[in-house]
């Protein structure tokens, strides 16, 4: 059940980081990135007020947040100051590269989540899975090769280093998330409040110091319909992925390049929709991808 809980969370990720896209190009990218953490809080503010005040109710719905130590408060606030780092790195990478560029790096994340679970978590890949994080990796590299063709030195563009350090930072998020869900026990939707409430205080602290204070800022930032439903199809597919790592039997690594399967909506629908380069030849690493994917999940 945890990997078709996995790959409903892939469908929403795909489909919040065309959304993601059309929201940043051209436009701030720190007032951004607040709007669609609000909007996902807002998404979920009536599930905390109902447990407030319907706690029985809550809890037979399934949507109960708990009530949690200040211990347990501050470990959420380190993956919030965690994810605020690299949500800042990514949208201002995907400000700046092509969106066919930035999701197959994106896609290495199962790579260093994969390191991870070896040694935090001792899980044990077989064979087909190494195979399969090496397909993927040496894919990314492949999409190198074809970004230097639309003018993007992968050694020179600090774009290209901001992607990797939030694709870093991401894992560490993902490998996080386990010790959350299943040592601490909480629960998705009440990891899910706490969290977007500290990343929106986190978020606020940078504004005030980089956006608020600069009228010429203020006035070029543009809201688009974008903005809220990347927030919305962000919560949607957490709710799904925290709901899958409930499961003691989920494996981390698994379901962190289950989740990679999202850049068949990426690259295929945002490179036609973005009318971006070289999208044929994109197809070849894409499929090395997929096949690594199919590969830890065959395995």
């Amino acid at each position: 059940m945890w990997m078709y809980l996995g790959l409903l969370a892939a469908l929403f990720l795909g489909l919040h980081n065309l959304c993601k896209k059309h929201a940043v190009q051209g436009n701030e990218v720190f007032p951004v990135l607040l709007g669609t953490i609000s909007a996902g809080f807002l998404l979920i503010i009536p599930f905390y007020l109902g447990s407030l005040f319907y706690p029985e109710y809550m809890q037979k719905t399934g949507f109960y947040i708990t009530n949690i130590s200040w211990k347990t408060h501050g470990f959420i606030a380190i993956k919030s100051a965690i994810m605020a780092s690299s949500w800042v790195l990514a949208y201002q990478a995907l400000k700046h590269l092509p969106i066919t560029i930035v999701t197959p790096i994106r896609s290495a994340g199962p790579f260093f989540t994969f390191i991870g679970a070896i040694f935090i978590y001792q899980e044990k890949p077989n064979s087909w899975q190494w195979i399969g994080f090496f397909l993927i990796i040496l894919s990314v590299l492949l999409y190198s090769r074809i970004g230097k063709k639309e003018g993007i030195n992968f050694k020179r563009n600090k774009w290209i280093f901001a992607i990797i350090g939030a694709t870093f930072l991401g894992a560490s998020s993902g490998l996080y998330d386990k010790f959350l869900i299943q040592h601490l026990k909480l629960n998705p939707q009440t990891l899910q409040f706490w969290f977007c409430f500290y990343t929106i205080i986190i978020l606020l602290v940078i504004l005030s110091i980089t956006w608020f204070p600069y009228s010429v800022k203020r006035k070029a930032f543009k809201w688009r319909w974008s903005i809220p439903a990347v927030g919305i199809l962000l919560q949607t597919a957490d709710y799904f992925y925290f709901k899958a790592l409930q499961d003691p039997d989920a494996l981390i690594m698994l379901l962190s390049a289950i989740k990679r399967s999202q850049i068949i909506i990426a690259v295929v629908i945002g490179g036609l929709l973005f009318k971006e380069k070289n999208k044929r030849k994109k197809l070849v690493p894409l499929f090395g991808i997929l096949l690594g994917v199919f590969l830890i999940l065959f395995s």
